[in-house]
């Protein structure tokens, strides 16, 4: 890696980078091929700050915590989601102009209504269904009451976590529906993973292999989620309850006295399957496979998990009394970031960072992946040590963990998700010890929207 400091950028006109050529083809090619390689190769060679081009659109990629923070925090105001990866949403998942997709003072209105509804006491009261949620899920683990089996985690953990959102959204548990959603959110997900793959609109007309199966898949999560939507809306009361679409339809901005509109309520739902399913699972299978792997650290997290507990069901009050659990969850999302691949900004004008001038209209490309695996902060960064995120341990540089982003539009249900993840966790060691198969294969990820394990998980759960 470059020793180059950044910010005393040298008397050129623009940072390092991969040579500009062919229209930028061979840049994607090479993210086609390994995109999280690429994006380390990146660093090794052109330092913290770099530019490339794809096409005749400039690419800056941030490397380092500081940079990351001097743009997307300090100058977040100049900054604007990449315009096609809101497109990329808006047609893979059905949004519309909710939360996740819009801007400006149309962002900070859903925001700032939407904040209170996911606040760290607003989500704890969503603790009893989603321990129903797993509950249910992990009595299915084991089939016929016996004491051990080969279980897929990855398909273990992506039913907890969708009967999660249907829970905790509805108040509502159906095998059918839950299946239905799980078949959709796959099918989704593959085509949006190739849209944001491919650095460029395909036509619509242009045919494509399941195009079927995503207007149906994407049918099948809309009508479902319409359904609940209307059922609650002829009910006397549509806002009482506790589960989060009664909260939804409960808010008010304090400045207008306005409701969110139909579809605002209508996308907000839909962000929860898209962002709340495979994330969630996919953090928690990472975890589970490392536990396995390292049992002394599962050993250490069982024991305070029964210290602690004493054999009650976990619950909000009882997430700081679990520190080690926490921290074992916290490494796995440092190793193995669900979402370990980019965050996109677009300059909507001439800022500065690092000491480079970045022309407007340019786009700013942050990997975590990167950061959680920089041995400048990180000693020994491919280890499992969960040990770095204890009370005491040495401080590491804000940015430099980001699983759930970083400034204004760091995730709004992070606190939903830590809560959910260590209950599950919690739960799981509570009830099995978990090893890992003789044959298992080495850990090795793909990158799939998602940062999915290669050839999935499967372990064994023995009743203790």
């Amino acid at each position: 890696m470059r020793g180059m400091d950044p910010r005393t950028p040298p008397d050129s006109a623009q940072p390092p980078g991969p040579p500009r050529r062919l229209w930028g083809l061979p840049v994607v090619r090479a993210m086609g091929r390994d995109f999280l390689g690429f994006a380390q190769q990146r660093h090794r060679a052109h330092g913290d700050l770099s530019l490339m081009f794809i096409g005749s659109r400039a690419c800056y990629d941030l490397f380092s915590p500081a940079l990351v923070r001097e743009a997307l925090v300090d100058q977040a105001e100049h900054l604007v989601r990449l315009p096609r990866t809101i497109g990329v949403l808006q047609r893979s998942f059905g949004l519309g102009h909710g939360v996740i997709t819009t801007e400006g003072a149309t962002w900070q209105r859903q925001r700032r209504m939407l904040q209170p509804a996911f606040t760290p006491r607003q989500v704890a009261g969503d603790a009893a269904q989603m321990r129903a949620a797993i509950e249910t899920a992990l009595e299915r683990a084991l089939l016929a009451g016996a004491d051990h089996a080969l279980v897929d985690m990855q398909a273990l953990f992506g039913r907890v976590a969708m009967d999660v959102i249907l829970r905790t959204l509805f108040s509502r548990a159906a095998d059918a529906e839950a299946d239905a959603a799980i078949g959709a959110m796959g099918v989704l997900g593959e085509a949006a993973m190739f849209d944001l793959i491919v650095p460029f609109n395909l036509p619509p007309w242009l045919p494509r292999r399941g195009k079927a199966a995503r207007r149906q898949a994407l049918q099948t999560l809309r009508d479902l989620v319409h359904g609940h939507i209307a059922r609650r809306r002829m009910q006397p009361d549509p806002a009482a309850g506790d589960d989060v679409l009664a909260r939804l339809l409960a808010l008010r901005d304090d400045a207008s006295g306005e409701a969110l509109s139909e579809q605002e309520v209508f996308d907000q739902c839909m962000v929860s399957f898209q962002a709340g399913h495979e994330t969630t699972a996919t953090a928690l299978t990472w975890w589970s496979r490392l536990l396995a792997q390292h049992p002394d650290a599962a050993a250490r997290a069982r024991a305070e998990v029964d210290a602690v507990l004493a054999g009650r069901d976990p619950g909000p009050e009882h997430l700081q009394a679990l520190p080690f659990l926490t921290a074992t969850l916290k490494e796995a999302m440092r190793l193995y970031p669900p979402l370990p691949a980019l965050i996109t900004r677009h300059t909507l004008r001439e800022i500065s960072v690092g000491g480079w001038r970045i022309p407007p209209g340019a786009s700013l490309y942050v990997t975590p992946w990167v950061l959680h695996r920089d041995p400048r902060w990180w000693s020994e960064p491919d280890e499992f040590r969960p040990g770095r995120f204890l009370p005491g341990a040495p401080e590491v540089p804000r940015g430099a963990w980001i699983p759930f982003g970083v400034g204004p539009r760091v995730c709004i249900g992070q606190h939903f998700a830590m809560l959910e993840m260590t209950l599950v966790a919690a739960m799981l060691l509570q009830r099995f010890d978990v090893e890992l198969p003789p044959d298992a294969p080495p850990m090795a990820a793909v990158l799939h929207v998602t940062l999915r394990p290669k050839g999935g998980v499967r372990l064994g759960l023995r009743h203790r």
